[in-house]
């Protein structure tokens, strides 16, 4: 009997330490999740004062990041840096340039002395290249720039009107926003997401407005800004149809488009996560007189409020990550 208990002690021993062994191993090897903020943008007056404000995912510690006069907007970030054009070099909106910060809105610079037009952008190759639209004054070719400022290339698309590009397909390509005059303003004008290689090639329509859709006002987007969903590729955008914003998609072939949500909201600017997983948007009553930011769970479709009625312009949210990552 003493034997076989020495023999029961061992045993246990082995066994609890290969239970920790394996739970220290599952430890390490279980991935973290990314700690992301929003960024998003404010009217914080009644000058024309937009500010870029920065929150948690549960809409904790918000912070004007910028705390600048005139105009300051965020159209995209990467990884933990934050880009925002901003006049304050010049007369309120004469023109744009191009800065960058993190989330706390630590040690702004300038990154171009390029004029930019109000317009989304994106980047490629690890951040280090940015496609941009330069003000109307100074060309109406879109801009790849590196982070330096320098001009790389210019791309024409062919269309009278190009704004708010994104490049996809590992930069070899690009979506943006195409119009068929040069101003809304001009009679004929038609607008609609847009296709095109990176030198300017085999321009393809991809979104196309319903036809029997009437209830959109001359100067509503009817394809706004696109946005690609980083894991299941496919477009989306805001488009006034049916009496209201709504956000829709599109695949890349544009073989197949289709409404995006179903919230009573009406739905504008929008930003995926970069792992897929959350969805980030501006939200707004039909008569537009209080802008919320949202964040819905892709997965379960859950909403979630994060923003108060503090100011009634929030606007246009995206997502940093709090800490550098290789």
């Amino acid at each position: 009997m003493k034997k076989n208990t020495t023999l029961s002690v061992i045993l246990t021993f082995i066994f609890f330490s290969c239970s920790e062994e394996t739970n220290e191993v599952k430890e390490e090897t279980q991935v973290k999740e990314p700690d992301y903020a929003i960024v998003y943008n404010v009217l914080i007056d009644t000058n024309d004062n937009y500010e870029v404000f920065s929150m948690n995912m549960d809409g904790s510690e918000k912070k004007n990041i910028s705390n600048l006069s005139g105009v300051e907007w965020s159209y995209y970030s990467y990884k933990d840096k934050v880009y925002f054009i901003s006049d304050k070099d010049t007369c309120q909106r004469c023109a744009y340039y191009l800065y960058e910060t993190n989330f706390k809105g630590e040690n702004p610079k300038k990154i171009s002395n390029i004029p930019l037009a109000d317009s989304w952008m994106s980047s490629r190759k690890n951040g280090s290249e940015f496609i941009v639209k330069p003000n109307s004054k100074i060309d109406s070719a879109l801009y790849i720039i590196d982070l330096k400022g320098n001009l790389i290339q210019r791309l024409e698309t062919g269309l009278p009107s190009s704004s708010d590009p994104i490049f996809i397909d590992n930069g070899n390509k690009v979506i943006l926003r195409g119009g068929t005059k040069k101003s809304k303003r001009i009679k004929g004008y038609k607008e609609e997401l847009y296709l095109v290689n990176i030198d300017g090639t085999n321009l393809t329509q991809l979104t196309h407005y319903p036809e029997s859709d009437t209830t959109a006002p001359w100067f509503a987007y009817k394809a706004g800004s696109p946005k690609q969903h980083p894991i299941e590729k496919f477009i989306t955008y805001q488009s006034y149809q049916n009496g209201k914003y709504s956000l829709y998609a599109v695949t890349l072939d544009g073989s197949k488009q289709w409404k995006l949500t179903d919230n009573k909201e009406s739905e504008g600017w929008h930003e995926w996560s970069p792992d897929g997983k959350w969805l980030a948007i501006e939200l707004f009553d039909d008569e537009q007189t209080q802008f919320h930011i949202g964040l819905m769970n892709w997965a379960t479709k859950e909403m979630k409020i994060l923003t108060d009625t503090t100011y009634k312009y929030q606007q246009s949210p995206n997502f940093v990550l709090k800490q550098a990552v290789d």
